[in-house]
């Protein structure tokens, strides 16, 4: 049970998106074509606390996607391999467009589901474009419940990863000189990536407000605050003032706070301070000053730096890239599941590879497994509630009701526990399915088909994973790193050459590069800490190389958006291109490097020292075997 608070708002808010459809459906005195405008309504599952202006265009491609698996699934239901062909393809085209930009949400399950449900539907290819079309009202209704909350808070998920990055920061300060350092810092680094790009994202480059430049301005400012820290208290075996931590949390509180409320606390100061902490204090100075200053003089000027779809899915579509095996893995077993199910000719066959999908959606081999596990025992006592649901024959508004009550309650235990969900997605699924094909019920036939059909989908979807997905990320380790650190090496020249007047290193190819073969990387590695079985002492090993790796490239990429670097000289440059491709050569060989004289960068001492860090990470103990 994960301690996640219950989403209360958005659970109502998806009831609202799949019910509302059906209500409109019978107020026009149509159930049947509400019923299948609500599978639009599935739309909203999608919803995160992501910017609205990233939100309006997620849901409206989700709603693009929706409407065109049921119109596939309505020329495609008279033919059962186009079916099972069409479903492995869907689920492979959406986990890998899902994997590659980094999507949270439920990934391919809805798309499948959508399309399987249309195929069940009584086979009439002529109503291809009213079908299709009724989806698209019903998931263009869950977009505009999905944006309300812009008109009252257009910013609120800036504000919310802002206040996150000087929680963390805060929370970093006051790890210094403690155990605990190391894992605040990468906590650290991670929100302010993840900062970087929810601002990337809710940026729209024709409307620059005030409120979004104040928040990127303080986003700023706290990345200038850690970098101070890092680079001066990094080593330090002494804490730091317990002020310092304790002002920075009264910003955080105060940054989302309404205009003439107080928006800072008082700046706390020790008796005694060294010249580093009270210049640190200086910078904390200025925060307050951020914090407080009139909207009309915050002129910096915005500059966002994200990488291009082209890029995103070039790096994503390679043999090495675990997005793409995945998604190859997925979208066969889900087309080898729905093919056995059509040979079995089980009554409703899809939900057979429905089940499977669902088993598969998880991150890592494990996850996949827990989720088997939560989804039989959810997915059977659901059953026998949609049967004893389905044999009172519920029409008209009380379907309606149903879905609404069912579809809120799997929002809010979904954060949860992914079983419980199924105790209520499953009725609710099957109530919608059944309810649009019109069939008669027999509770005990009904019940125990659907158990079957689960049971099946499970076993196909685990013995796909086990037999094609052990090792396919941690073998592919080695390969990686030693891509990410070359990646990292070409990077590190342009940033302390000469490249000539003009030269942008924040839009450079290299950079982009070193970018996504860091996101594949940490993509990789957590995949790989989920199989079965594990090779403990192994990932215990890539861990600090790993994190090492990411480290370096945050700071590498920070380096990037200084307007001033040092030039270094064609002896240091070729030492440093000599460090960097002694250590890819030990991961790609399996070996430990030679500890390396590494040059003195002026101003950049942090990029000196990870360099270090990785070189004596990657120093392999020989009772290791990888």
């Amino acid at each position: 049970m994960n301690r996640r608070p219950f989403p209360w708002l958005k659970a109502f808010s998806a009831g609202l998106a799949a019910s509302l459809p059906i209500i409109i459906g019978l107020l026009f005195g149509n159930l049947e074509y509400g019923l299948i405008a609500a599978l639009g309504g599935f739309t909203y599952l999608y919803v995160f606390n992501i910017p609205y202006a990233q939100r309006a265009k997620k849901l409206f491609f989700v709603v693009l996607g929706m409407m065109l698996v049921t119109a596939l699934g309505t020329v495609a239901a008279p033919y059962p391999l186009a079916v099972a062909v069409l479903m492995g393809l869907i689920g492979a085209i959406v986990i890998f467009i899902f994997g590659a930009l980094r999507i949270a949400g439920p990934s391919a399950i809805f798309f499948v589901l959508v399309f399987s449900m249309t195929t069940g539907m009584p086979v009439d290819p002529g109503e291809v474009l009213l079908r299709a079309g009724l989806v698209f009202l019903g998931g263009s209704l869950s977009w505009i419940i999905a944006m309300i909350g812009w008109f009252f808070d257009p910013h609120g998920p800036e504000k919310d990863v802002i206040k996150r990055v000087y929680f963390e920061l805060a929370a970093f300060l006051d790890s210094v000189g403690t155990e605990e350092n190391a894992t605040a810092r990468q906590r650290m680094m991670s929100v302010l990536h993840e900062a970087d790009e929810t601002l990337a994202a809710g940026y729209i480059s024709w409307r620059e407000t005030e409120i979004f430049k104040r928040l990127y301005v303080l986003k700023d400012h706290a990345n200038t605050i850690f970098m101070y820290a890092l680079d001066n208290f990094s080593e330090s075996r002494e804490k730091l003032p317990p002020e310092l931590g304790d002002t920075i949390r009264g910003f955080a509180v105060s940054i989302d706070q309404k205009k003439g409320e107080s928006v800072s606390g008082k700046i706390l100061q020790p008796n005694e301070m060294d010249e580093n902490v009270s210049r640190l204090f200086a910078k904390i100075y200025d925060a307050d000053a951020i914090m407080n200053e009139p909207t009309g003089k915050i002129n910096q000027a915005i500059q966002i730096s994200k990488l291009s779809p082209k890029t995103i899915f070039g790096g994503a579509f390679d043999k090495n890239s675990i997005v793409f095996i995945t998604s190859l893995r997925f979208g066969f077993v889900t087309m080898i599941a729905a093919i056995i199910a059509f040979q079995l000719d089980l009554e409703r066959s899809y939900w057979v590879p429905l089940s499977c999908v669902a088993v598969m959606s998880g991150a890592t081999i494990i996850s996949t497994y827990n989720r088997a596990i939560q989804r039989a025992l959810g997915t059977v006592i659901g059953i026998l509630v949609a049967s004893l649901i389905l044999a009172m024959h519920p029409s008209g508004y009380l379907i309606a009701f149903l879905i609404l009550i069912l579809t809120s309650i799997t929002e809010l235990f979904i954060v949860k526990n992914y079983g419980l969900a199924a105790l209520f997605f499953t009725p609710n699924a099957l109530l919608m399915a059944e309810s649009t094909t019109q069939g008669s019920y027999n509770f005990a036939y009904f019940a125990s088909a659907r158990i079957v059909d689960v049971i099946i989908g499970i076993l196909i979807g685990l013995i796909g994973v086990w037999l094609i997905g052990r090792k396919s990320a941690s073998s592919r380790l080695p390969h990686l790193i030693t891509k990410t650190v070359r990646s990292q090496a070409q990077l590190l020249l342009v940033l302390f050459s000469n490249q000539g007047e003009g030269f942008q290193a924040r839009e450079s190819r290299e950079l982009r590069k070193m970018r996504t073969n860091l996101t594949n990387l940490e993509t990789l590695y957590q995949t790989a800490s989920g199989e079965i079985p594990v090779n403990r002492k192994s990932l215990d090993y890539y861990w600090p190389v790993t994190f090492s790796i990411t480290q370096l490239g945050y700071l590498l990429e920070d380096c990037a958006k200084a307007t001033e670097r040092p030039v270094l000289s064609d002896e240091a440059l070729a030492q440093l291109l000599y460090v960097c491709e002694m250590m890819a050569n030990a991961a790609i060989r399996k070996r430990s490097p030679s500890i390396k004289n590494i040059p003195e960068i002026e101003g950049f001492p942090s990029i000196q020292k990870y360099l270090l860090k990785l070189q004596k990470a990657l120093q392999m103990d020989r009772n290791v075997t990888l």
